[in-house]
């Protein structure tokens, strides 16, 4: 590996059986950004520029990783997020494209404060904070999802309340415009149909809920958001594709109005939006 033009290939030569080639691609693309600073078309411009022994080792080191399953946001501990830069490690979850959507969804609506429940790496109120001028406050029970949290914050220059607070023992929330949550919709017996990169890797706080019970933080958060907040203020949720019914007569049992579900980009039922009269 003596030159960026021999990077691609060697992880193509050494991921073809991990993963699909435009996937490898992509993933070397992204090393070589993070390692190199080059965008793809840089490459093209620097394809014959050597490569230093401890830059060809770091890249060594990734695929080595990638080899294991271990998602390559971990591995570089950041990833990318409505354009925007986040440190993750083990105790958050990845963020995902359909949470982007989410984000879009809400910044349609106009609102001068917002709650995030479950923020994990605090994707979703840093995006909101990033595009509205509005107080955004964001809740989750890990401390330690918290601490990435509050860097993330800090690298993309955002102020945001964040709390440490159990929601299922919660007996209020602040008045707020918007409650927005990703919380936990993974069945566990769905489990047996991940993926190693997820299952592995991935906080299965922030994954799984009961069979039994799939619905036990939707429920909770629905009950205390009606509540919470403002009038005409307006609930946010990511949902499991299969509950998607039972979370609307839910929230319509409650007795929040104009229930509205939005499918993601893979045609997945995967957002509802809920308004209190």
């Amino acid at each position: 590996m003596e030159k960026v033009s021999n990077i691609i290939g060697y992880f193509k030569d050494e991921l073809s059986e991990v993963a699909k080639e435009g996937e490898v691609v992509s993933w070397a693309y992204i090393s070589i950004e993070y390692l190199l600073g080059y965008t793809r078309s840089d490459c093209i411009i620097n394809a014959n520029r050597d490569v230093s022994k401890d830059v060809s080792d770091r890249f060594k080191q990734i695929v080595s990783a990638l080899k294991t399953n271990k998602p390559l946001q971990y591995i570089l501990g950041e990833t990318e997020f409505y354009g925007l830069k986040f440190k993750v490690n083990e105790y958050t979850l990845i963020p995902r494209p359909e949470t982007e959507e989410l984000v879009d969804w809400i910044l349609k609506e106009e609102f001068s404060s917002a709650l995030d429940i479950g923020t994990g790496t605090g994707c979703i109120p840093i995006a909101l904070a990033k595009n509205k001028k509005a107080v955004i406050s964001a809740i989750d029970i890990s401390n330690n999802a918290l601490l990435v949290a509050r860097q993330n914050a800090k690298i993309n220059g955002v102020e945001i309340n964040f709390i440490h607070q159990d929601i299922l023992i919660s007996n209020d929330l602040p008045k707020v415009d918007i409650i927005v949550s990703n919380p936990p919709y993974v069945l566990e017996s769905e489990k047996e149909m991940m993926f190693d990169n997820v299952l592995k890797y991935e906080p299965h706080l922030a994954l799984f809920v009961s069979d039994k019970n799939p619905l036990l933080f939707y429920n909770k958060i629905a009950k205390l958001a009606f509540e919470s907040l403002n009038n005409n203020g307006k609930l946010f949720f990511e949902i499991n594709e299969q509950f998607a019914d039972k979370t609307i007569v839910m929230l319509s049992k409650i007795g929040f109005v104009d229930i509205k579900l939005k499918k993601d980009i893979n045609d997945k039922d995967r957002m509802i939006k809920a308004t209190k009269n």
